[in-house]
């Protein structure tokens, strides 16, 4: 479904990509894992069409992403649920969603996407008048999942899901990713729990600085010496 060939992305005049390539397919859960500061959040930014690749290209079931805007990428099918969740505080629950729909003009398709985001996050339903502000950190990461699926996405970009959440919530985040994929949502996942996020995916790849340094299932990157000692705490 995504695959990513020799990409190279910049701040300004430092290069933060070095020519990583990876693949997700179709019905899969796929991690990066690494360190602050390795390209994780860089990467899902280049595949929203956010930052703008220098050299390689991205392609979406065939499609190169390199020239095309921000809009037209989740146009395509792909939504991206932001590190730091970024939601919209002075707007309700309701807007917040809404806002996750600006691309379906349907009131009645926009109204089963709604349904569909509170079977999901019965909470949101109970909050939807709420301002976005008011909610638990927990309570905003659902919405931020919420607002992406509103979109209606095919393949879902989860950029530290787990960020600032107790072990509790973190638990019923990553059951309800599992649910999103039974319904046949691809997901590429950035996660800096390391643990949480293996044991949740199908493969994984290791970034640092810039590259990618290992890629395997999921189990067998767990189960590695050097993964457990650098990003596990063994």
């Amino acid at each position: 479904m995504l695959r990513i060939e020799d990409i190279h992305a910049s701040y300004e005049q430092t290069e933060v990509l070095r020519g990583i390539s990876l693949k997700v397919n179709q019905g899969e859960i796929v991690a990066i894992i690494g360190a602050n500061g390795a390209g994780k959040t860089t990467t899902l930014m280049t595949i929203s069409g956010l930052i703008r690749i220098s050299k390689g290209e991205i392609f979406f079931e065939e499609r190169g992403l390199s020239n095309l805007p921000p809009h037209e990428i989740v146009r395509l099918g792909i939504s991206q649920v932001p590190e730091g969740r970024r939601i919209f505080p002075r707007l309700t629950v309701l807007e917040n969603l809404e806002m996750g729909a600006f691309l379906c003009k349907e009131k009645e398709e926009i109204k089963n996407r709604l349904e569909m985001v509170y079977a999901y996050f019965p909470i949101l339903a109970e909050r939807s008048r709420q301002f976005g502000g008011t909610l638990s950190g927990g309570e905003q990461q659902m919405l931020a999942i919420g607002r992406a699926l509103m979109c209606k996405p095919r393949l879902l970009l989860l950029d530290e899901p787990s960020l600032g959440l107790a072990p509790m919530i973190v638990s019923k985040i990553f059951e309800i990713i599992r649910k999103i994929r039974s319904q046949g949502v691809t997901v590429l996942l950035v996660e800096q729990n390391a643990r949480a996020a293996l044991m949740l995916a199908d493969r994984g790849y290791v970034m640092e600085t810039g590259t990618i340094s290992m890629t395997n299932d999921a189990r067998a990157l767990a189960a590695d010496q050097r993964i457990r000692e650098a990003y596990l705490g063994e």
